[in-house]
């Protein structure tokens, strides 16, 4: 039985959402051990991780953006070079990481077949809209964070054979679809102060905001705070009238998976939430680029209108578990790199 290291980036819940799914039917094909880096996660995983470690994490700031000064002084560049080189990748037949750096990075020293498996990966290839402005250290950043010798990738479209949609988790799948009236927040770079200043002036709206900085449920006006928990975020999603929230991938298909009236504000810094902006945008998502007085106009237009998109995105869990264990590194590409046309093909 092939042995394979599942590795996972935990400053987002995105990334172990996927997991959830993932990973038991990985376990029904391979033996599997589970590595995780990261400190910003809130999400328990249901099943044993071997290894855990500090990686190279970013924090939320307060006004849409990373928190630059904190994340740089928690950063040990030492212990992460350090982890590299004491991790045991050498036991392993294939490393998947799902953006992780540490397990990625180690495969690479050690010569150990590594798929980078993420949303990030697939801004690179050339079938994927992208949007005219363009970030060179972002795009930098991205390009060899986690490097591997074949990139999977997750986008809202299966723009080639080596892209899934994303894998909506069982909860989600089956969880019935209702609308209270209110409207679910996610803005986890904002802070609670933000966020009220900005929500409150719409009075006849009833928010549900899920926020990292509250320790407990209280309320404020028109707006109840939550703490994040996972069940308690799924049950307003599903039962709201539309979801406001950054452009992380996880929680945008969620939306649109479930139907709901969906408006994104990029998280600042972040050059893939810029991407999943531009892709939304092609098919009718509405969009602003932060918090700001200046756009309280489109928040309003986006609360009157009935419109929203949904997509029933299939279960392609078991076909990448096969896919990922399958992989010939002699004779699979790596994503192809961007061209200088691109064409869209929207296939789900």
């Amino acid at each position: 039985m092939k042995r394979v290291l599942y590795a996972i980036q935990s400053t987002g819940n995105g990334h172990l959402n996927r997991a959830l799914s993932l990973v038991p039917e990985l376990k029904e094909r391979a033996h599997v051990d589970v590595l995780i880096s990261g400190e910003q996660g809130d999400i328990n995983l249901p099943f044993e991780v071997k290894y855990r470690f500090k990686g190279l994490t970013y924090f939320f700031g307060k006004n849409g953006g990373i928190d630059i000064f904190k994340s740089i002084t928690k950063m040990n560049i030492f212990k992460f070079v350090k982890d590299i080189v004491r991790l045991p990748v050498e036991e392993y037949d294939l490393v998947i990481s799902d953006f992780e750096p540490i397990s990625a990075w180690a495969a690479k020293l050690k010569e150990i077949p590594c798929i980078g498996m993420s949303n990030q990966a697939t801004i690179f290839d050339q079938n994927v809209p992208r949007p005219k402005t363009n970030d060179l250290l972002a795009t930098m950043i991205l390009k060899y964070y986690v490097p591997a010798n074949i990139k999977f990738g997750y986008n809202y479209f299966r723009f080639t054979n080596y892209i899934y949609t994303p894998l909506i988790r069982k909860a989600i799948r089956e969880y019935s679809i209702t609308d209270y009236g209110h409207y679910t927040v996610y803005l986890p770079s904002y802070s609670d102060e933000k966020i009220t200043a900005f929500l409150s002036k719409f009075k006849d709206i009833n928010w549900h905001v899920f926020s990292k900085n509250a320790g407990f449920e209280y309320k404020t006006k028109n707006i109840n705070f939550f703490p994040i928990h996972q069940q308690k975020f799924t049950s307003s999603m599903a039962s709201s009238k539309g979801i406001l929230c950054n452009a992380g991938f996880e929680t945008t298909s969620e939306a649109l998976f479930l139907g709901k009236k969906l408006l994104v504000i990029p998280q600042m810094g972040q050059y893939e939430q810029l991407c999943n902006v531009h892709v939304l945008n092609l098919i009718g998502i509405s969009s602003i680029p932060k918090l700001s007085s200046r756009y309280l106009q489109t928040i309003n237009s986006w609360l009157v209108s009935d419109e929203c998109v949904k997509f029933d995105f299939p279960d392609h869990t078991e076909e990448i578990a096969d896919h990922l264990l399958k992989v010939d590194f002699k004779k699979s590409p790596v994503i192809s790199e961007r061209s200088s046309q691109t064409q869209m093909v929207l296939e789900y």
